[in-house]
């Protein structure tokens, strides 16, 4: 079942699932970034593919044009960010025996969650 969530920071739509994936479409807004967080239950592969995406894995910050990809390991603090000011667009797989949205560990956010 395809379905949409709207974020602060623009929304993601998962296109597929299964019991130990899910692949989800994300779309950030311009100048917006996700939380810097990390997950306990699952690693993550992030596809760019469309616009550029500056990403932090651990202590290392990467900035990646359309059609780069990195991989996220679990327990791993992480966070996706769009310097331009055109949408940019992820595919997200995200591999694990546990794949909720509860699996987020938030240590900065700009939205003020926790």
């Amino acid at each position: 079942m395809v379905y949409t969530e709207e974020r602060p920071w623009g929304s993601f739509t998962v296109l597929d699932e299964g019991r130990t994936y899910k692949v989800k479409r994300i779309t950030v807004n311009a100048k917006k970034r996700l939380s810097l967080q990390e997950h306990k239950h699952r690693c993550e592969y992030w596809i760019i593919v469309d616009g550029d995406a500056v990403i932090t894995i651990g202590d290392n910050q990467y900035l990646l044009k359309t059609g780069e990809m990195r991989f996220i390991p679990a327990g791993t603090k992480h966070r996706l960010s769009n310097p331009s000011d055109k949408p940019l667009k992820v595919i997200e797989i995200q591999i694990g025996e546990y794949l909720g949205e509860d699996d987020i560990i938030r240590y900065e956010d700009d939205f003020g969650r926790v």
